[in-house]
């Protein structure tokens, strides 16, 4: 009777099984773009039965290995599977303790849209890369979504490297499609930082005035006071021993040396007593993200 649709259709959800394969085993050319994201290729019907229950782009799916109890999520690149199959980056394959022509069950999903992310290189070679920031950066754009616990995949001058999702927020599932969102790194498993030898405070073991020349000639001032009473000063001693000491002077000679009497000044350690064990712990990466905004 209207020309409209008053009132709108609810999407339902997905939800089906398919036998699943490494990217590898897909026939045709080789797909290395597969490989370096986080999206997984399904077959046409898919896509039809997606379309009849009228699904919330971005598609989103969450994969399940039921004998594992494995799970993670992803995006769809294409749907040019064969029938009855999917294909799936090497990773995610692992990631879900599969082997080829498992059964894995598929169901869409609608996840937050992520705000902050931490990952954990699994070797310290990743720190070898002039910006890893930048290069983790252009890997997440081929990602949909990102799921706590997951180990990426990170392609770079034909090496890959390793990265583990420590954290991620608002939820353990988040999109990471048309997003702002903070990364952080964590220090690489077996990450040792470099020793950094530390200044000692040095002091002399030998007094250099003690080198000094005895004053010859007239010295100022030389002799002692006494007391009317006949009673020593109280400060007698130290006076006679501070007059008495002559003042070390850098650059005079030592003009009563003898030879075979060398004297030298040495130098030893003076051991901290404020130090703190706690100040000299390791923290990875602290206070350190950069704001990431991933396409698709």
């Amino acid at each position: 009777m209207f020309g409209f649709n008053m009132f709108p259709e609810i999407p339902r959800p997905f939800d089906a099984t398919y036998q699943c394969f490494s990217v590898a085993m897909l026939p045709g050319n080789e797909r290395q773009d597969v490989e370096r994201g986080g999206k997984i290729i399904m077959p046409p019907s898919a896509l039809e039965k997606l379309t009849r229950l009228n699904i919330n782009y971005p598609m989103l799916f969450k994969l399940t290995n039921k004998k594992s109890k494995r799970e993670t999520h992803s995006g769809v690149l294409e749907f040019v599977a064969d029938e009855g199959k999917i294909y799936l980056p090497l990773w995610m394959m692992h990631n879900m303790n599969l082997d080829e022509g498992d059964l894995v069950q598929i169901e869409s999903v609608s996840l937050p849209v992520g705000t902050f992310s931490r990952f954990q290189p699994l070797s310290s070679d990743f720190l070898d890369i002039t910006n890893p920031t930048a290069v983790l950066e252009n890997c997440l754009r081929s990602f949909a979504c990102l799921t706590k616990g997951d180990i990426i995949a990170v392609q770079y001058n034909q090496k890959v490297y390793e990265l583990l999702v420590l954290e991620t927020k608002p939820g353990d599932a988040i999109s990471i499609i048309e997003c702002d969102m903070n990364v952080e790194f964590a220090a690489p498993v077996g990450y040792q930082e470099p020793e950094v030898p530390k200044k000692r405070d040095e002091e002399m073991v030998l007094d250099p005035s003690d080198l000094m020349p005895e004053p010859s000639g007239f010295v100022a001032f030389k002799g002692a006071g006494n007391r009317l009473d006949g009673k020593k000063r109280k400060d007698s001693s130290s006076a006679d021993q501070g007059a008495s000491k002559p003042v070390y002077v850098r650059g005079i000679p030592d003009y009563d040396y003898q030879i075979g009497t060398l004297r030298f000044i040495r130098q030893t350690a003076k051991p901290k007593n404020n130090e703190n064990p706690e100040n000299d712990e390791f923290k990875p990466f602290s206070g350190t993200g950069f704001s990431l905004r991933a396409r698709t």
